[in-house]
């Protein structure tokens, strides 16, 4: 018997899902979301996705995909902000959602949530409505604080993950990792927590001739090593610029910084000095926020991708590029050892020091290139959306039938 069609609200309050992608606020979540919807959409749920105002000209109700539309509620200045004066606004994001469910007739199987802050919002939703929900927070505060990596993670972000964890009905997390996270530090009940890994798009992201992609961005005939991401301390692209620096004598190279906006400025400046004081600044080049449907460009003309993070929840930037057909070199960090296929699709470092990093870099140059770019993207097949959707579909079942017997 064909399982039936969910109504699904999806609420992002502080990223809106289709928001500039590298940007502070803006990376692997937003992509998850707007990734998944789509691919919800398909199978023929209907998905609706709440995020704030974040710029006037915002339209109000926009489809994204069949069956899915992106909804952006009045909460605060109608402008970004930082995360935390998000949570002022909170209480006007709740009550103009529920307005325009009232004034749209709108009612819904489950909510699910995305980040702590949302997740406090669906908290209010299920008290006052009955609505189920589950939630995912990408990344756990009470171990960002144990990284010590950064600016702290405010005593409200790690009381809140705390409470919805216990009160709402499942919690999705992408490694086995995050669920021992969640038990070690908020006592999750194992039972209530689903692991179902992050996907990737292999429509968009698929391999481009290398000589081709290198002629699009007009990069020269040299070794290239790529970043991308939100420049954010935990992101360690420091230890990666002092990596490039220990590589000096790997003739030519380059390493291109892909992401960050205005608001990453006083870090990205913090790392041009670095590059410029270690004597590489010729090396490293900063190319700001790219749109995504450019990123196969970017991975396909590296030689070797890096995610040298203290901390990820998963490393989705290490699935594009293999998806592209190019290595990854990576921290052992969120689900990396079992993405990464030592000495076949790129190498996985015990830490993301210096050292490290220019050592696993050194092994994958070393790889016979281009070659191996096909059998590096079937690698990773496995992580196709409509694998992924159907995995957290399920979950999403699993609760309302819960529910239902709960209340026979």
């Amino acid at each position: 018997m064909e399982e039936p069609r969910l109504r699904i609200a999806v609420l992002s309050a502080h990223s809106c899902p289709v928001g500039d992608l590298g940007a502070r606020d803006t990376g692997g979540m937003s992509v998850y979301i707007r990734e998944l919807a789509r691919e919800l959409g398909k199978q023929g749920h209907t998905v609706d996705l709440y995020t704030r105002v974040h710029d006037p000209n915002d339209p109000r109700v926009e489809g994204l995909a069949e069956g899915v539309r992106l909804i952006h509620l009045r909460a605060g200045r109608e402008t970004r902000i930082d995360k935390m004066d998000v949570y002022f606004t909170l209480p006007e994001f709740a009550f103009n959602l529920e307005r325009f469910w009232r004034e749209n007739d709108l009612s819904y199987d489950i909510v699910f949530s995305h980040y702590w802050l949302s997740a406090l919002v669906a908290k209010y939703l299920h008290r006052k409505w009955g609505i189920p929900y589950i939630t995912m927070y990408h990344t756990l505060g009470a171990v960002k604080n144990a990284l010590n990596i950064g600016e702290g993670e405010p005593a409200l972000r790690i009381v809140s993950e705390r409470d919805t964890v216990e009160d709402c009905q499942r919690v999705i997390v992408a490694t086995d990792k995050e669920k021992q996270d969640l038990i070690r530090y908020y006592g999750v009940i194992p039972e209530k927590v689903g692991v179902v890994p992050c996907g990737v798009n292999m429509e968009l992201f698929r391999p481009v001739d290398k000589k081709d992609a290198r002629r699009e961005l007009d990069l020269a005939d040299e070794k290239v090593l790529l970043f991308v991401g939100r420049i954010d301390p935990l992101k360690g692209i420091e230890q990666l610029i002092k990596a490039v620096r220990l590589l000096g004598n790997n003739g030519d190279l380059r390493l291109i910084v892909v992401g960050g906006d205005e608001n990453s400025r006083a870090e990205l400046e913090e790392l041009q000095q670095l590059a410029a004081g270690l004597g590489i600044k010729d090396k490293v080049t900063f190319q700001g926020l790219v749109r995504q449907e450019k990123l196969p460009y970017y991975y396909s003309a590296a030689d070797v991708c890096v995610v040298p993070s203290y901390y990820e929840s998963f490393g989705l930037v290490a699935l594009e590029s293999l998806a592209c057909g190019t290595p990854v070199v990576a921290a052992d960090v969120g689900d990396l050892t079992h993405i990464i296929r030592p000495g076949e699709t790129g190498y996985v470092a015990a830490d993301n020091s210096p050292e490290k990093l220019a050592a696993g870099i050194s092994s994958v140059l070393s790889m016979t290139p281009g070659a191996l770019a096909q059998a590096i993207r079937a690698s990773v097949s496995r992580y196709d959306w409509s694998e992924i959707t159907a995995s957290v579909a399920g979950e999403m079942r699993s609760v309302l039938n819960e529910r239902v017997a709960s209340i026979a």
